[in-house]
């Protein structure tokens, strides 16, 4: 899919995305959701399915926590990017740590929680025009169109792919 340069095509990839990963995600026997069958986002590493569901919804909450800093008067260049205490070169520790975050939770939970946040990113996007999304610099070069699509669409993908691979082991 090439990446989006409007708010349509965001949306459009978006939920061509998410629609596509839901598909594959209802083909995952409940039995083997928290088997470490994947491989992980460190090198070397395994994941579940359920830690694969967790990464998504941290990166998505995370996409919507950065919007409601702002939203609360915060300037962009004095949020933490990507999380407070990581950095854009560590993200395998802050896959780590969103595993853990919700490691409580049922695939079901996640699942839901996952659709709640991608709503909630498409009311976000949905509030913006053109310019807003793809017309300036948002995060040092990146329109804020991009981050959103960085953290949406790109890992819904990169998920059904690795969700594919996996079932034709089966």
């Amino acid at each position: 899919m090439a990446i989006p340069n409007s708010k349509q095509e965001l949306v459009e990839a978006m939920t061509t995305t998410y629609a596509k990963l839901m598909q594959e995600l209802a083909c995952v026997p409940p039995a083997l959701a928290r088997d470490p069958v994947l491989e992980g986002q460190v090198q070397g590493t395994r994941m579940s399915v359920c830690d694969l569901l967790a990464y998504l919804v941290g990166w998505n909450e995370l996409v919507l926590h950065w919007h409601a800093q702002l939203r609360d008067g915060k300037r962009i260049e004095d949020i933490a990017f990507p999380a407070e205490g990581f950095t854009w070169n560590a993200l395998g520790k802050l896959a780590q740590r969103f595993y853990a975050d919700y490691a409580e939770l049922s695939m079901d939970d996640l699942l839901q929680r996952l659709e709640q946040a991608k709503d909630r990113l498409l009311a976000l996007i949905d509030a913006h025009d053109d310019a807003q999304l793809y017309g300036q610099p948002w995060y040092t070069h990146y329109t804020m169109g991009r981050m959103i699509q960085f953290n949406t669409s790109s890992p819904y993908a990169n998920a059904r792919t690795r969700l594919r691979a996996w079932r034709k082991t089966l």
